[in-house]
């Protein structure tokens, strides 16, 4: 037996769990087939993903890919034994990036894929940290969100999608006096506040990278007299916010959770949600037939300004210690294969990050479609701010109407704490 066969059935046998042994043992001795330990971690996406697997099975014979979808914190263990994945398709955050700063993913820099990709979207994954001289995440999946609108109600009241904070108020005081909720707000749920009222807010008003390109340097040193913080930067979009959140959403907001918001929204009860692509799928189930639309959240006086929040759902990586790199290789040329990459975008309202992809052909997303296809988009502090800093909960409170210079200065009171801690605040993180 080979030592790359005998690699796999010692990985197999270790954190991946005592189900993929079998698979391993079956993936040596039939046909010559060595396994290819593959983690995915979307759930959402499991069966497409699924099929991608037994279609790429049956297309060779050298390899037999095996997928686990146990989660990160198991992965993170098998990186500690010594046995890790042999090809991972994770979702991009602090957790996941640690394997980058640590420098035990390959460089997949000269690769097809990696000529494929992008070029602004490095930046975005360089805010979690890097490996210098190493190319070692490749973006599979893109999520922008944006304000979630009824096209129905917009035209039943003669409004235009509002490109502009003085027109944001406009339209909603014209369903206001038509008794209209302007924005279903689902504050019980501390998570779609930070990612769709928090990050919407700030990400429309400030530049998100360069704030936090400035906040690592400062580390220590950040608070009321220092050149960014959070509570000289983000004080007037949370106060506009605010305004939104107390003024224009439904009287029960603090008291709805997401799932009752979906069924709301679906029903009409609002004009305007502020979630991502995650909630269309079950708005869909409610009501199929609502007409929806996204856009941006104004919220400066200049149209330019527009942009959209994105995140790096999916991105691919192959560990250093990977007991079969010729057979991750190979299945990583067959993800990007620009069917397979686009079909799964598709399927789950993603953006294909690679220059020959194109856009979600889904009307409830077109809005979106000009902001990132210019590169008008930015990581929202949702998913920026270290995890030691409570932003959801900030967030959430922040919409039922704390006080914001008081949680604001909290917020910077903490970064500092952190980087007294840990000194490389933007690299290392999460440890």
């Amino acid at each position: 037996m080979s030592r790359r066969k005998t690699g796999a059935l010692r990985a197999a046998a270790g954190a991946l769990g005592l189900a993929l042994v079998g698979a391993a043992l079956t993936g040596c001795s039939s046909g010559g087939a060595e396994t290819v330990h593959f983690t995915f971690n979307k759930r959402e996406a499991i069966t497409f993903m699924e099929q991608t697997v037994a279609d790429y099975n049956a297309s060779q014979s050298d390899y037999r890919v095996v997928m686990d979808t146990s989660g990160v914190d198991p992965i993170s263990a098998s990186f500690v034994r010594g046995n890790p994945p042999d090809i991972m398709l994770a979702n991009y955050n602090h957790e996941v990036s640690r394997f980058v700063q640590r420098c035990v993913l390959e460089d997949l820099s000269e690769t097809e894929p990696a000529s494929r990709i992008r070029d602004d979207f490095q930046p975005l994954l360089d805010q979690f940290g890097t490996c210098p001289g190493r190319t070692t995440a490749l973006p599979y999946s893109v999520m922008a969100a944006s304000v979630i609108y009824n096209k129905t109600i917009f035209e039943e009241n003669d409004l235009e999608v509002p490109t502009t904070w003085s027109e944001l108020i406009e339209v909603g005081d014209t369903l206001k006096a038509n008794d209209i909720v302007p924005f279903y707000g689902t504050f019980a749920d501390a998570w779609t506040v930070n990612q769709g009222w928090f990050d919407y807010s700030v990400g429309g008003a400030i530049d998100v990278q360069s704030f936090y390109d400035k906040m690592a340097e400062q580390g220590t040193e950040v608070g009321p007299n220092s050149e960014v913080s959070f509570q000289k930067d983000f004080l007037e979009p949370i106060e506009k916010m605010q305004l939104l959140a107390s003024e224009y959403t439904q009287p029960n907001a603090g008291s709805r959770a997401y799932d009752v918001g979906n069924v709301a929204f679906a029903n009409g009860e609002a004009a305007m949600y502020m979630q991502g692509p995650w909630a269309l799928s079950q708005i869909e189930l409610t009501n199929p037939d609502l007409e929806i639309g996204t856009f941006p959240l104004p919220m400066t006086e200049d149209p330019a300004d527009l942009k959209v929040r994105v995140n790096m759902d999916l991105v691919t990586m192959i560990p250093e210690e990977a007991s079969n790199k010729e057979g991750a290789f190979d299945f990583l040329d067959y993800l990007f294969q620009p069917d397979i990459i686009q079909a799964y975008n598709e399927s789950q309202l993603g953006f294909v990050p690679t220059e020959d992809g194109t856009a979600p052909d889904d009307p409830r997303v077109e809005g979106m479609i000009p902001y990132y296809d210019a590169g008008a988009f930015y990581q929202g502090p949702g998913i920026l701010n270290p995890r030691a800093i409570p932003t959801e909960n900030y967030a959430q409170a922040l919409a039922l109407g704390t006080n914001a210079e008081n949680l604001l200065r909290t917020m910077d009171a903490d970064w500092a704490r952190i980087a007294f801690r840990q000194p490389a605040i933007s690299s290392e993180e999460g440890n």
